[in-house]
C-alpha cells in the first residue's frame, strides 16, 4: 500500500479518475505514436557506444530498453480499452506506467553513467548528450502525466550531477577549471529542461481546458437540440389533429355534402381550403426535416423502373399544375426499362417537389416537361419549365431550408422553403445527385441522377 500512496494522485473519487484516464490515454497514444522514433534513437546510441566502448554493455542496455518498449505497448493497449467506471484498473495501469518509467529511465541513467566512467575525467560529451536528449524528449512528450515526467527528469538530473560531481570529487579542481564550468553548465541545462517541461505542461492543460469547454458547449447544444426537436414534434402533432378536422369539414362543404354553397361563401371557403392544404404540407415538411436531423427517416429500397415512376408522378401532379394553368408534358424518350434502386414513396416526394416548383415558377399557360434519360451509366430524371429562371449564384439558397428564390418581381410564390432541402437529403441517401441548369428569363431544368442497375433475367 505504501507504493500505492506514493504513485497514485493525491485526489480520489470519480472526477480525478476521469481526468487520470484522459491523461493516461493521451500519454500512451503519444508513446505509441513515437515508438519508432525512440527506437531509432536507442539503436543509434547502442551502436555508437558499442563501437567505441563496450559492446556487451550496449547489448544489455538495448535489450532492457526493448523490454520496456514492449511493456509500454502492452500497457497502451490496456489503457485504450479502459472505461471511466473502471476506477481500480485505471489506477493499476498508472502504477504500471510509473514502474516501467523507473525501469527505462534507470537503464538509460545507468548506461550513461557506465559510459562516463569508462572515459577520462571531463570528457563526457557523449553520455551527457544522451541524458540531455532523453530529458528533452521527456519534457516534450511526457507532460500528460506530471509524476512520470517528474520521475524521469529527477533521475536524469541525478545522473547529470553524478557524472560531473564524480569528476570534481576525484580531481578536486580549482573553481577556475573546466570541470566547474561543466558543472554550472549542467545546472543551466537542467533549468532549461525544467522550463521546457513547464511550458509544454501548461500548453497541454490549456488544450485540455479548451476541449472540456467544447465538450460542455456540445452537451448544451445537444440539450437545446433535443428540446427544439421535442417542441417541434409536439406542436406539429398537436396542430395535425385539429387541422385534419378542419380539412375534413371544408371537403364536406366543397363536395356539397352539406348542401349547396352560397355564391358569397365560395371564395372564402376556397381560400380556407387552400390555406389548410398549405398548412398541412408545411407540417409534413417540418416533420420530415425533424426525421432527417434525427436520422429516423425510413427507406424501403427495391428495384424501380424510372419510366413508371415519372409517369405516375406526372399523373399525380396534373391537378396541382392545373391550379397555375400549367400543362405537364411527359417525355419518355424510348421504351426500354431504366432501372434504379430506390424507395418509391420518397422518390415520388422528390418528383412532386420538383414538379410543383416548376409549375409555380412557370408563366401562366406554360408547359412543364418531365422526362428521363440514360447517360454515362446513370439514370437522369429532369423537370423543365419555361418560366422566370433562377439568378446565378443561388445554388445554396435553392437547397437551403426555409428559403426561396423568386426572380420575378411580379408575383410571390407560396411554399415552406423546405421541399428542395428535403429532396436533396433523400437523393443523397440514394447516393444520387440533384442539381439544376437555369437561364434567367428562359426557364430552369432541375434534374436528379442515380446509379443505373443492370438486372439480368
Amino acid at each position: 500500500m505504501a507504493i500505492l500512496d506514493v504513485f497514485l494522485p493525491a485526489a480520489s473519487g470519480r472526477e480525478p479518475d476521469d481526468r487520470l484516464l484522459q491523461n493516461l490515454k493521451d500519454y500512451t497514444s503519444i508513446s505509441f505514436a513515437l515508438i519508432w522514433q525512440r527506437q531509432a534513437i536507442f539503436i543509434a546510441a547502442s551502436l555508437l557506444t558499442a563501437f567505441y566502448f563496450d559492446a556487451a554493455n550496449a547489448a544489455v542496455f538495448y535489450c532492457t530498453i526493448v523490454f520496456c518498449e514492449i511493456q509500454d505497448i502492452v500497457i497502451a493497449r490496456r489503457v485504450k480499452r479502459l472505461e471511466p467506471h473502471e476506477h481500480e484498473a485505471i489506477r493499476t495501469n498508472f502504477i504500471w506506467i510509473m514502474l516501467n518509467t523507473m525501469l527505462s529511465s534507470g537503464a538509460i541513467c545507468l548506461y550513461a553513467v557506465s559510459v562516463a566512467l569508462k572515459q577520462d575525467t571531463g570528457g563526457h560529451f557523449t553520455p551527457l548528450f544522451f541524458l540531455f536528449a532523453a530529458a528533452l524528449f521527456a519534457a516534450m512528450n511526457n507532460h500528460q502525466l506530471v509524476k512520470v515526467l517528474t520521475l524521469r527528469l529527477a533521475m536524469y538530473g541525478i545522473s547529470f550531477l553524478f557524472i560531473v560531481c564524480f569528476d570534481i570529487w576525484v580531481t578536486r579542481p580549482s573553481l577556475e577549471s573546466e570541470l566547474w564550468l561543466q558543472f554550472f553548465t549542467i545546472v543551466f541545462v537542467m533549468y532549461f529542461l525544467i522550463d521546457c517541461s513547464i511550458v509544454y505542461l501548461k500548453l497541454y492543460r490549456k488544450n485540455l481546458a479548451q476541449l472540456e469547454a467544447l465538450r460542455q458547449e456540445h452537451e448544451l447544444t445537444k440539450a437545446a437540440y433535443v428540446a427544439k426537436t421535442q417542441f417541434i414534434s409536439t406542436v406539429s402533432h398537436e396542430l395535425r389533429t385539429p387541422l385534419t378536422s378542419i380539412k375534413g369539414s371544408l371537403d364536406l362543404i366543397n363536395c356539397g355534402a352539406l348542401g349547396e354553397v352560397p355564391e358569397k361563401m365560395k371564395t372564402v371557403v376556397d381560400i380556407a381550403t387552400k390555406n389548410s392544404e398549405r398548412l398541412s404540407n408545411l407540417i409534413d415538411d417540418v416533420l420530415d426535416v425533424q426525421k432527417i436531423e434525427a436520422g429516423e427517416m425510413s427507406y424501403s429500397f427495391k428495384i424501380l423502373d424510372v419510366r413508371d415512376l415519372v409517369e405516375d408522378a406526372v399523373a399525380s401532379n396534373e391537378g396541382y399544375a392545373a391550379r397555375y394553368n400549367v400543362t405537364l408534358e411527359y417525355d419518355p424518350l424510348g421504351e426500354a426499362p431504366l432501372l434504379i434502386e430506390g424507395d418509391e414513396k420518397r422518390l415520388m416526394q422528390v418528383m412532386s417537389n420538383m414538379i410543383s416548383n416548376a409549375a409555380k415558377f412557370s408563366h401562366e399557360g406554360g408547359t412543364v416537361t418531365v422526362g428521363c434519360r440514360q447517360q454515362n451509366g446513370k439514370i437522369r430524371i429532369f423537370v423543365q419549365d419555361r418560366g422566370y429562371g433562377i439568378p446565378a449564384g443561388c445554388e445554396d439558397k435553392v437547397f437551403d431550408r426555409f428559403s426561396q428564390v423568386d426572380s420575378s418581381d411580379r408575383r410571390s410564390v407560396s411554399g415552406s422553403g423546405l421541399g428542395m432541402n428535403i429532396s436533396k437529403e433523400i437523393v443523397d441517401h440514394h447516393k444520387g445527385n440533384i442539381a439544376y441548369d437555369s437561364t434567367l428569363g428562359e426557364g430552369t431544368t432541375f434534374y436528379v441522377e442515380f446509379p443505373e442497375v443492370l438486372k439480368f433475367n
